[in-house]
């Protein structure tokens, strides 16, 4: 996606692609040319499908990537200095400080034999000069925040200890701890029920109302983001195929994958679980990642496809200010 009025936006992602090298030989294109750009202080949402990319952009934020992936080319920009350029040292002073990540599985996360409050505590240690005792107070601190009545029982426990939807609350401090600008999400609701989910979702948005900080939230679940995201980017085979504000794209989606996922958040429950599946919606498959495919990705799926989708790749277009779409359908 384009750059646009570069001072306004605290994150810069500029034509990112990143591959994934097999045992086989193969190449995995995971993202590809991917631009995005997220304001200070909003909520984005990044939706899409397992093996889209979304992890793989969220790991790239950071640079912690595995060592069979390769950034091909782009920028990432962060408050001005492009993070794929900087030497591990800075990288480290920056990660946790002021970008931090809710990872997706609390459980692999923690460490199992060390107290949940030493965990955070060791993030404040690692980036503030604070005493063991300014510590301690900050960790029940943020034990409090995140929704513990009893802070500083907590900080003995180990994971162990706590339920699936208090140890998300638990990496959520961590992320936090040190008051980061921007606080990537990787699907912090995906091994909890509905009721936890929801808690959660309002918990980062408290966040983000007490401290003005960004929050990026990437999930497969469309029904995660109305109501919370400020905006919304939908992923498809490593690329944005639409973007806008998420009322506006609930209401009024542009690409058909877009409308297929919003379908999906409409469908009616049949004991707790959509009648149609996740993602059931859509027919087929997404295209192989280690092929190269002529033409729209989202083509073979496509109930709305036309001739020149299966030729030529659909370019960006922009619809008034706030609304961005790669299809045919509405370049004219």
């Amino acid at each position: 996606m384009a750059v646009e009025h570069a001072g306004e936006y605290l994150l810069q992602v500029r034509d990112l692609s990143v591959t994934y090298s097999s045992t086989h030989g193969k190449v995995l294109r995971a993202l590809d040319r991917l631009g995005v750009q997220i304001r200070g202080g909003e909520i984005l949402g990044v939706l899409g499908e397992s093996g889209c990319g979304k992890s793989t952009l969220a790991n790239a934020l950071l640079r912690l990537l595995p060592e069979h992936a390769t950034c091909e080319a782009g920028a990432i920009l962060f408050c001005g200095r492009d993070l794929l350029q900087l030497h591990k040292s800075d990288l480290r002073s920056i990660r946790g400080k002021e970008i931090s990540l809710v990872p997706q599985d609390p459980a692999l996360a923690l460490n199992p034999v060390m107290t949940v409050g030493t965990q955070i505590a060791e993030v404040l240690r690692t980036h503030l000069q604070l005493s063991q005792q300014e510590r301690r107070a900050r960790v029940n601190e943020l034990l409090q925040d995140v929704g513990f009545d009893k802070a500083e029982t907590i900080y003995d426990f180990y994971p162990h200890q706590l339920s699936g939807g208090q140890r998300q609350r638990i990496v959520i401090a961590q992320a936090v701890a040190c008051r980061p600008a921007l606080v990537i999400a990787d699907e912090p609701t995906s091994k909890l029920d509905a009721c936890l989910r929801n808690e959660i979702m309002s918990l980062l948005a408290g966040i983000r109302e007490r401290c003005g900080t960004t929050i990026v939230v990437i999930s497969h679940d469309p029904t995660l983001f109305a109501g919370f995201a400020d905006r919304l980017a939908l992923m498809y085979v490593g690329q944005i195929v639409e973007l806008g504000p998420t009322s506006q794209i609930f209401r009024q989606p542009l690409h058909p994958y877009t409308r297929a996922l919003v379908q999906l958040a409409n469908t009616p429950l049949v004991g707790g679980e959509r009648s149609s599946g996740r993602f059931a919606v859509i027919p087929g498959e997404p295209p192989d990642s280690c092929s190269v495919r002529i033409g729209c990705q989202f083509e073979p799926r496509c109930s709305e496809r036309m001739e020149l989708c299966t030729t030529t790749q659909p370019r960006e277009i922009r619809l008034e200010t706030s609304r961005l779409v790669t299809c045919f359908q509405h370049d004219k």
